[in-house]
């Protein structure tokens, strides 16, 4: 038997129902109706000669062996066709007409300040709109189409849709006020950490909710904006840890201390650049993530 040809449309169902994990989740997904998208499975199946999913026994549809065994391939393809498309409207388009910009809040602000003052005078036609955000809620913002690009934290949640790009890091370092009981101690004991409030920035997006991110302690306040951790740091309510070049200052003057937690010792907090598989950066995005790439590089 010949072996058929699919169309992309049903390999986009097929990658939809594998992503979502189920065949009522990829048709809200994808906007169609679930008889279509049941209708595009058996398509493929057809074409292919093969089974994709096993039915039985789950609610849940399960790949077959055969369906692993082409998951990868029909990503391939996807990835292809979407890198087409997106090839052939930057051409069209030429120079964007707005760049909308996803930082997490972790980046140097100074830095951003810098790279936007030149941004302004080498692309004065763009529109800037500009988004600040922590953990998961930078990637939410370009998977859903708010945000051309971004500079994200850690790989913390499996995009398919994007496309990343390893850009540097900032150091993350736990720190507490003078008067912190833990700020007294010259040596910290293994454990301790955990009899003291530990302010925790926390998300504002369901991607990673619920999910812990450098908790050391059961006593925690989570706090969604960076700047009132800072104030509530400097005002000896509890310990956390916060970004250097953010604290570096507090840390010479003696405003804050840095804490030696031997099970926490300074980390490396990586950031990545995320943008749309669909939709490949244009030349004012390609020029504003070089920009940033330099300017986090040093931290």
């Amino acid at each position: 038997m010949e072996v058929g040809q699919p169309t992309i449309d049903q390999v986009r169902i097929f990658l939809a129902v594998v992503d979502e994990g189920s065949f009522n989740r990829a048709a809200k997904k994808l906007g169609r109706a679930l008889s279509v998208v049941s209708y595009g499975i058996s398509a493929m199946e057809t074409q292919l000669g093969v089974m994709l999913f096993s039915r039985e026994g789950s609610r849940r549809p399960q790949l077959t062996e055969a369906g692993r065994a082409l998951l990868a391939d029909a990503r391939a393809i996807a990835d292809q066709v979407d890198g087409l498309r997106a090839r052939a409207r930057s051409i069209r388009q030429g120079l964007e007409s707005e760049l909308s910009l996803a930082l997490d809040v972790m980046f140097p602000s100074k830095a951003v300040a810098s790279v936007l003052l030149q941004f302004q005078e080498i692309f004065p036609t763009v529109d800037l709109r500009l988004h600040v955000e922590a953990l998961g809620a930078v990637a939410a913002l370009v998977r859903d189409g708010r945000a051309d690009l971004a500079i994200a934290g850690p790989d913390i949640v499996d995009l398919p849709e994007l496309e990343r790009m390893a850009v540097g890091h900032v150091e993350l370092t736990p720190v507490a006020a003078p008067g912190h009981p833990l700020a007294q101690q010259s040596e910290i004991a293994p454990g301790q950490t955990r009899q003291h409030l530990q302010l925790v920035l926390t998300d504002r997006s369901p991607l990673t909710e619920g999910r812990e991110f450098s908790v050391l302690s059961p006593h925690t306040w989570r706090l969604a904006d960076l700047g009132a951790k800072h104030e509530l740091l400097l005002e000896g309510i509890g310990w956390g840890n916060m970004p250097r070049h953010t604290v570096a200052e507090d840390l010479r003057s003696g405003r804050l201390v840095e804490l030696r937690i031997p099970e926490a010792p300074p980390a490396r907090y990586p950031l990545h650049a995320l943008w749309r598989k669909d939709s490949r950066p244009g030349p004012a995005s390609s020029w504003m993530l070089d920009a940033l790439m330099q300017r986090c590089s040093g931290h």
